[in-house]
């Protein structure tokens, strides 16, 4: 690894900025201040740490977990907690690094949170969030139908009640490959991991055979993929509206299936700015989205 971690506050003062080779954190805390440094300087320490124990973990992380294979098969949390997302996944190709970016926003959550009196706390890595909130406390995210489109087609708010505590986003235009041609996928569920992974299947199954779409083997793009052969998405020509409804409909099913399986809260899933709602309340949010 070239250099070493960069850590500040950003110009706001109240959030705090973490970067580590392809990791990007924006972490805030909400409570009286000496809490809010405390939890700053254990999620600082606690970051130091990650990206060194995962790279010793790679070979291992690229793999789908094998049958007789646990969360406890590796050595540091982040990636037994990446190993434990996907593990209620099998039956389908997916390997533990699906979950890497939400599985690092959970540890570093975590860290900063132990043992502090925060009334609300998160950990932003590029987009997939772990959440703390406290019984009152709420966290609005915006629902994105492009990650190239800054304005959001509507908002959920996560209010302390609701059984969620995690959300990520995935999709053809992310920063890793997917086999589907979904704009974007965003997931609610119950921590960042679990989100992580789910999005991504999700996007995946937002799919259909097209003359339109261009696919190569990730391997061809990424020698070190952990998807190694299988056809990535790399270009979407024009669809038409049947072909675009069909690929979303397919998604739709795969969320909800994972819905009533109680792996996600729910799902938006956005294709060619069509989308497709899985639970409860998302509906409300999108209300007056085109």
């Amino acid at each position: 690894m070239v250099g070493g971690p960069q850590i500040g506050m950003l110009p706001d003062g109240k959030r705090l900025h973490l970067q580590y080779g392809p990791t990007d954190l924006i972490i805030e805390a909400d409570g009286e201040k000496d809490e809010i440094a405390a939890a700053y300087r254990q999620a600082m320490a606690r970051f130091r740490t990650i990206l060194p124990e995962l790279v010793g973990e790679l070979p291992l992380l690229r793999q789908p977990l094998a049958e007789e294979k646990t969360a406890e098969t590796f050595r540091w949390n982040t990636a037994r907690r990446m190993a434990e997302a996907v593990r209620r996944h099998r039956g389908v190709f997916v390997t533990p690094m699906a979950g890497v970016a939400g599985a690092v926003a959970d540890e570093v959550l975590t860290a900063m949170t132990a043992g502090r009196r925060l009334q609300r706390a998160y950990a932003n890595n590029g987009g997939d969030i772990a959440l703390q909130l406290s019984d009152d406390a709420e966290f609005t995210v915006g629902l994105s139908s492009h990650p190239e489109t800054p304005e959001p087609i509507g908002r959920f708010t996560i209010t302390g009640d609701l059984p969620v505590r995690g959300i990520a986003t995935s999709g053809r235009h992310g920063r890793s490959f997917s086999l589907g041609i979904a704009d974007a996928v965003t997931v609610l569920a119950r921590n960042a991991a679990a989100a992580d992974v789910a999005a991504t299947l999700i996007a995946n199954k937002v799919n259909i055979d097209h003359p339109a779409i261009e696919r190569q083997p990730a391997e061809t793009l990424d020698p070190d993929s952990d998807l190694g052969k299988l056809p990535v998405t790399v270009a979407v020509g024009l669809l038409d509206d049947a072909s675009r409804n069909s690929a979303l409909d397919a998604g739709l099913a795969c969320a909800e299936a994972m819905r009533e399986a109680g792996l996600i809260h729910g799902a938006v899933l956005t294709l060619d700015g069509i989308y497709r709602i899985a639970g409860p309340g998302l509906a409300k949010a999108l209300q007056g989205a085109a």
